[in-house]
């Protein structure tokens, strides 16, 4: 096994935040005998105490109980307090409890606040109202014990120097969700409190192989340098940092070795956007096209350097809007491509359609030299380096979402099936199929990893989730699909832009200040003060219903099909209103300053 390591200073791992009326106190309660933080509630300002004060006044201050600190966010007039206030230990890594946040909370320093301009506490409110946006962010993870922002490979190629230092400090920037958060708190040199967290997913399972058992998990860890949600951010940025890019990384452990396969998914490396305009699918539209074999230049480069060769497996379309962002994928690496980086066209809905997945072994076909040339990253059980992993799969579609958690999952399986055969333990020829209890298992490791990915970038779980999740297309997948879908529309027009700029917010993409502020808010006229999108979707639905209705009963009964074609007719006529009066019911992002 591997040799454990702690960092130099362990990390609090339960407090108690007490609110007083000019600061809050957070005293480690887990038996370390560290200081207390006071926080000041005027204006932020931190500093070490050796105990709780004692009570001034007759009023008794409020206390919580608090398992982390995810950071302090400073805006216009006030600075905020992010703390982890409910936790779920989801399972282990390499042997260290691993947590999901539950819960956060966001506790105001901004009494300053009070003495503001009348315009100022405006703002302050318009942006202390996306922190509580933020308070519902999914997909946190954590542990107090060991890096989880680094793969197992990367982990272990640490110097034993760099293993002693506090874990904020180990982190991956590009994994590290608080990054932005935890400045202040590195200028005060508070590393006891520094918790790093992550956003994306934490699965795993253990299970029998005769006498042996398995121990597998999944981990996901989302990029923070152009994170954001679906149809808000699309592409590339002119650094080559691309949407939605999620590292997976599959370890087991088995017989006392542990191996470890990572892989990733991205948005399309070039300048490329999608406005919302209450269409279902809003046209794609590249942008700068003649930047686009530099800005391919460099997101490749990058992952060079991270992770070594490269195969880009790319499953859109060759038709429509989709065809014209696969060409121009493909022409902006043409001038990249050598034996270090590949990269590989499979039309996924051409060749498998929305029911044939198992189709996917022709792409498997296509890639398997590659995959086993680049090998997984294998420790024995004295944790030797037995082997490790050299390239990358990089997959995507237009989300990165179903169709490559699809492909993701064969991969994944594949890989598994690679390394048992190597411990000796299936048969050149044995398959995880073979094992009902180990394929089950591993369906729905691979289906939960896609829903949290899903969920954070669109809102929804994953499509085509039954296909990983039950190896074959269901009705009932595919209803969930269209249900989702739709679901997706509602959230990516109507909710996502306000979820963007609470994003953008907690990442530091944009700097808050008086003289870059936001939009000014215009009174509401006419239809607009009225107007509303549930009272559209409601109008709509009520008349697809009746339509329907009318339909089946209109064979015996001509009125009722005078009767439905007029329910149509409203339905469709309110439709085109919502299409073109999408200004109106759409919520856009409210930040107008340009990212950092």
């Amino acid at each position: 096994m591997m040799v454990k390591t702690l960092p130099s200073q362990k990390l609090y791992t339960r407090m108690r935040l007490w609110e007083f009326p000019d600061q809050y106190i957070v005293e480690p309660t887990d038996g370390s005998s560290g200081s207390c933080l006071a926080v000041s509630r005027l204006n932020g300002s931190m500093n070490l105490v050796d105990e709780v004060p004692r009570f001034t006044t007759p009023r008794v201050p409020k206390i919580q109980t608090v398992f982390g600190v995810i950071g302090m966010l400073k805006l216009l007039a006030g600075s905020y307090l992010l703390v982890i206030t409910e936790r779920e230990s989801v399972g282990t890594y390499l042997g260290y409890p691993i947590f999901k946040v539950l819960a956060l909370k966001v506790f105001p320093c901004d009494h300053s606040l009070d003495n503001s301009p009348e315009e100022q506490k405006r703002m302050e409110t318009e942006f202390s109202n996306l922190l509580k946006v933020a308070e519902k962010t999914t997909g946190l993870y954590f542990s107090y014990d060991v890096n989880i922002t680094l793969s197992l490979q990367r982990l272990n190629e640490l110097g034993d120097e760099s293993k002693l230092l506090p874990l904020w400090r180990q982190a991956e920037p590009r994994f590290l969700w608080n990054n932005y958060m935890l400045e202040v708190f590195i200028d005060n040199k508070l590393d006891p409190y520094m918790l790093p967290v992550i956003q994306g997913s934490f699965q795993s399972f253990q299970s029998a192989i005769g006498l042996d058992i398995i121990d597998v998990s999944l981990i996901a860890r989302r990029c923070t340098r152009r994170t954001g949600t679906r149809l808000w951010r699309r592409g590339a940025d002119s650094d080559g940092y691309v949407a939605n890019f999620v590292e997976s990384e599959q370890i087991i452990q088995l017989k006392g070795f542990i191996a470890s396969f990572v892989q990733i998914r991205g948005s399309m490396p070039f300048l490329w956007e999608q406005i919302v305009d209450l269409t279902y699918k809003p046209k794609f539209d590249i942008l700068r096209p003649e930047e686009a074999p530099r800005v391919a230049e460099r997101h490749f480069l990058d992952l060079r350097k991270k992770y070594g060769n490269v195969l880009a497996v790319d499953l859109v379309n060759t038709h429509g809007g989709e065809g014209r962002l696969t060409e121009q994928f493909a022409t902006s690496v043409q001038n990249i491509l050598n034996d270090d980086v590949r990269y590989l066209h499979f039309d996924f809905h051409h060749i498998c359609g929305h029911v044939h997945f198992e189709r996917l072994s022709i792409l498997y076909e296509q890639i398997e030299d590659f995959l086993i040339k680049n090998r997984y990253y294998l420790l024995n059980e004295k944790g030797e380096k037995v082997s490790a992993q050299v390239g990358i799969v990089r997959t995507n579609c237009v989300d990165c979402l179903d169709r490559t958690n699809v492909t993701q999952s064969m991969i994944g399986r594949k890989m598994l099936e690679f390394q048992l055969q190597r411990l000796g333990v299936f048969d050149a020829e044995e398959t995880i199929s073979a094992h009902p209890n180990i394929d089950d298992c591993f369906k729905i490791l691979w289906a939960n990893h896609g829903d949290d990915i899903s969920i954070q970038y669109s809102g929804t779980p994953a499509l085509k989730g039954d296909f990983v999740r039950f190896g074959k297309r269901t009705v009932q997948g595919i209803l969930k699909d269209g249900w989702n879908a739709l679901m997706r529309y509602y959230l990516n027009n109507f909710v996502d832009g306000t979820k963007q700029d609470s994003i953008d917010l907690l990442q530091g993409h944009y700097i808050v200040s008086v003289s870059r502020d936001m939009a000014p808010t215009m009174p509401k006229k006419g239809i607009e003060a009225f107007a509303s999108l549930p009272l559209a979707l409601a109008l709509i639905t009520t008349g697809f219903v009746f339509t329907m209705v009318s339909l089946m009963r209109a064979r015996s009964d001509l009125s009722q099909l005078l009767f439905s074609i007029w329910w149509g007719g409203m339905s469709i006529a309110i439709a085109i209103f919502v299409r073109a009066n999408g200004r109106i019911f759409c919520n856009r992002p409210r930040l107008h300053k340009p990212p950092r």
